[in-house]
């Protein structure tokens, strides 16, 4: 159940006077440049990887010679070569590859849940542009799209103005229908052409062999996880007669929060959690689980770190 919650006995509790650290604002781009520069060297090959291939032509880094074969740019040939043996060699070069990022946020009703400053999208918000222009100042490609039980898809760019595009879009939308992970992963995989870097951002709240469905379809790539989850259902840190609302079907349940069944729903929580990192380690791809209350520069940096 994807489920708003309110507490009968506790219904101020979920309230807070402090401030967020951020909001997905312009003011957001100035605060990513001062993240970006802090850490520099780290960003600066995060995202490079196994993106080097060796090629005859013109690359970055001179690391060998061949013969000639016709065909070569004659600008590769080592005339000094030629002189003192008569035959043609080309340099060889390692070359950077351009790496392209395809970043599908989950903008399904649920993800519009907050009992703090901060919803769930607007957290996946901040997270997709860090993202996004992080790349964008490594001068490779991106994608963000969204989806729910539908995909909105975006074109990939390159540079960082689609940057503004997508802070209006993503910080206007109004979170509508339920999230159908596995419908909308296998209509996106079939716009990748080449090996890329798939990022999925949703609270994740389907089941497992939904999730392991999407996951399978893009193993190909390099694939993040990033589950964005509030501090409530995290933690569930209520008590007493409660009302949980389901926030796509608008389905109500009454219970009473006490702490065996409080332990029992964290329990639920980290199995789910287990099943989806066991589905990513199968398929060799990353997982992450923020909740909207860490400083979200702290969850952007920690994907940086392991990427």
């Amino acid at each position: 159940m994807k489920t708003a919650l309110k507490s009968e006995k506790n219904q101020n509790k979920f309230s807070s006077s402090k401030e967020p650290e951020v909001r997905l604002n312009t003011d957001y781009l100035r605060q990513l440049d001062k993240f970006i520069i802090h850490i520099k060297k780290r960003v600066s090959t995060v995202y490079a990887g196994n993106r080097r291939s060796t090629r005859a032509g013109r690359g970055i880094d001179t690391i060998g010679y061949r013969e000639y074969y016709p065909g070569d740019d004659i600008r590769d040939i080592d005339w000094k070569a030629y002189s003192r043996t008569e035959k043609m060699y080309v340099r060889q070069f390692e070359e950077e590859k351009t790496l392209t990022a395809h970043v599908l946020v989950d903008i399904s009703k649920s993800m519009d849940f907050k009992t703090g400053n901060v919803s769930k999208l607007e957290y996946a918000g901040m997270i997709t542009v860090g993202i996004s222009y992080i790349i964008s100042r490594n001068n490779d490609k991106y994608a963000i799209s969204t989806f729910d039980e539908k995909l909105n898809i975006t074109p990939v760019r390159r540079g960082s103005s689609g940057i503004l595009k997508s802070i209006d879009y993503l910080s206007n939308i109004k979170p509508e229908g339920k999230t159908d992970i596995d419908a909308v992963t296998y209509e996106y995989v079939k716009m990748i052409k080449s090996r890329s870097l798939v990022v999925i951002i949703s609270d994740f709240l389907e089941s497992a062999d939904r999730i392991e469905n999407a996951v399978r379809r893009f193993s190909e790539n390099d694939l993040i996880l990033i589950q964005i989850e509030d501090p409530i259902e995290a933690n569930l840190d209520i008590s007493g007669d409660a009302r949980f609302f389901d926030m796509e079907t608008g389905e109500e349940y009454k219970t009473y929060v006490s702490n065996t069944f409080r332990k029992n729903y964290i329990k639920e929580i980290e199995l789910h959690k287990k099943n989806i990192e066991r589905i990513c380690y199968r398929y060799g791809a990353e997982f992450y689980s923020f909740v909207t209350d860490a400083p979200v520069f702290e969850s952007l940096l920690s994907v940086i770190e392991k990427k």
